[in-house]
């Protein structure tokens, strides 16, 4: 006995104030895992959805060089340059092709002047940034036509 404190009471302090240390040590870890997932699936898609459909906003993937040759391409008409450069990047290389490529030139020409509802017009010909069922729950049996 230590000063009027026996062994036992000493070894029940020290055990419990060990699991209040373990315990906000999962807390901590537990709390900054959540703060990394809630930014993962609601801020980063934000993020990174941001540049689309805006001319003006740079991409993740964004170079001097690959843009200089897009508004080369874009400048000359040229389609096979055009889509090589953007091979496996999305919806629009599905439906822009050799044919309507002139038209998708001039989207980006207009939006490049400013003149978002004349490219919306052509855009909408085109099929381009309607959605079409590749919005929320695509792939999932909802929201597509019967």
């Amino acid at each position: 006995m230590i000063a009027g404190i026996n062994e036992r009471k000493i070894r029940v302090i020290c055990i419990t104030s060990m699991k209040g240390g373990y315990n906000m040590k999962n807390t901590i870890i537990t709390l900054g895992l959540a703060g990394l997932i809630f930014g993962g699936l609601f801020i980063a898609p934000k993020i990174t959805n941001a540049y689309r459909g805006d001319i003006n906003v740079k991409g993740p993937n964004y170079t001097e060089e690959r843009h200089a040759a897009m508004e080369k391409a874009f400048d000359n008409k040229d389609y096979n340059t055009w889509k090589n450069l953007m091979t496996g990047r999305g919806r629009v290389t599905q439906v822009i092709n050799k044919d309507n490529f002139a038209k998708f030139a001039q989207i980006h020409e207009l939006l490049e002047q400013g003149k978002t509802s004349e490219a919306n017009k052509i855009k909408a010909e085109l099929g381009l940034g309607l959605q079409n069922g590749t919005g929320y729950g695509a792939g999932m049996g909802r929201n597509r036509s019967k």
